[in-house]
Formats: structure tokens, sequence, C-alpha cells
């Protein structure tokens, strides 16, 4: 086996257990949802199967595709979300893992095409300002990748809702997306409870700032 297929293997592993744990945090239901990781130093990423339930995927199941999409190794067909994260890498370099959900507060925000306001400080840590809207777009073609691409290279937010459709959340690999997708489901629950007791509290720009340069270069363990 050589490096390549290594990387595929281990890649392969890690994208199922990270699909597994979503429906864990309550982030998806039956098979819906997606998550995908690019493969280190290659034009390749591992991704979900379309139409699988979380429970009967196995690192076997997951589908290997070039960043158009085109399946390279693999018996089952890819997610029908892979158009979408092949464009997501194929643009944004600097992105290793991608993630889409339809869970229930985010996707709330998503159906009013409103963004997630920074009014909390695991907002401005975690999503450096507020969480943008995308615009909305039919699945199917690369017109979903285009808008995420466009609204995130705006935002220092790994998160987007997509209007009438939902969150995707991007990072240095999968598991950080995943990361990012669990704390936009509790963010955008905290904010919208907020909303039921009141107008939230802006947090001013400068300290949205301080917040998120400290989150990225203090919090967490350094390595040496």
């Amino acid at each position: 086996m050589n490096e390549v297929s290594r990387s595929i293997t281990a890649l392969r592993e890690v994208v199922c257990a990270l699909n597994q744990d979503l429906p864990r945090h309550g982030l998806v239901v039956w098979t819906a949802g997606n998550v995908s990781g690019r493969v280190p130093g290659q034009e390749l990423m591992v991704i979900k199967p379309s139409g699988m339930r979380f429970d009967e995927l196995t690192p076997e199941s997951m589908v290997v595709t070039d960043l158009n999409g085109v399946v390279v190794e693999g018996d089952l067909s890819p997610s029908s979300d892979t158009g979408t994260h092949a464009y997501v890498y194929r643009h944004m370099p600097e992105v290793g893992g991608i993630v889409h959900t339809h869970s229930t507060y985010a996707c709330a925000w998503a159906a009013r095409g409103q963004a997630i306001p920074c009014v909390l400080t695991m907002v401005a840590d975690e999503f450096g300002g507020d969480v943008p809207v995308g615009p909305f777009a039919l699945i199917g073609n690369e017109a979903i990748g285009e808008g995420i691409v466009a609204t995130l290279r705006e935002s220092r937010s790994p998160a987007v809702l997509m209007q009438n459709h939902g969150p995707f959340t991007i990072g240095k690999d999968a598991q950080s997306a995943v990361k990012a997708a669990v704390m936009l489901e509790e963010v955008a629950k905290a904010v919208h409870h907020a909303h039921q007791l009141g107008v939230p509290i802006p947090i001013p720009q400068s300290d949205i700032d301080h917040l998120s340069d400290r989150y990225r270069s203090v919090y967490g363990q350094r390595q040496e």
C-alpha cells in the first residue's frame, strides 16, 4: 500500500466516524447531512455515500472522488452534495473538511434568511462575528458551492446559513468542520431563545475583534 492509499484508508475511517457523530449531536435525521474530508496533498476527497443511514456507514462505504466530484474509488454513489463540497475545495485550498446538516435551529435562521447576530461571546469566539447567510440556490449543480465560497470569503466565520436550505461549515480538517457544526447549532438555539425573551444586546465590534483574536491565539493548548 503506497502513501496515498494509506492516507485514503485513514481518512475513510475518520470521515465515517465523524458522519456517525452527527446524529449523536442531534444535527441530522434519517439520511440527511454529510461530512467530507480532503485527502492531504491530493486533489481528492472522501465523502458520505448518498441516501445511507448513519448507523449503516462503514469506512469501506465512504466514497472517494476527485475535486470535480467524479468517483475514483468506491462502489456507491456519493452524496448529492458532492458537487458543492468539490467546488468549495477547489476554490478554498485552506479548507480540509466540510459538513452539511439540517440542524433544527440553524435551519430556522436559514428559513428566515437571517444572520445569527453576534450577541454572545461564544459567537465571537467560534465565528468571529455574525454567522452570515448565503443566497438561495437549487441542489444539483455548483450554485450552492458558489454561494458558500462567495459568502465565507467575506467573513471570518467557518459557517454559513444557506437561505431556505441550511448550514454548511468548513474547517482545516473534517473534525474542525464538525466542531463548527456542533457549536453553530448551540448558538443558533441560544440566540433564538434570547429573541423570545426580548432584544439581545449586541457586542461592540472592537470587543468582537478582541474576543476572536484571543480565541485563535490564546485558547487551548499550544504546540511546542
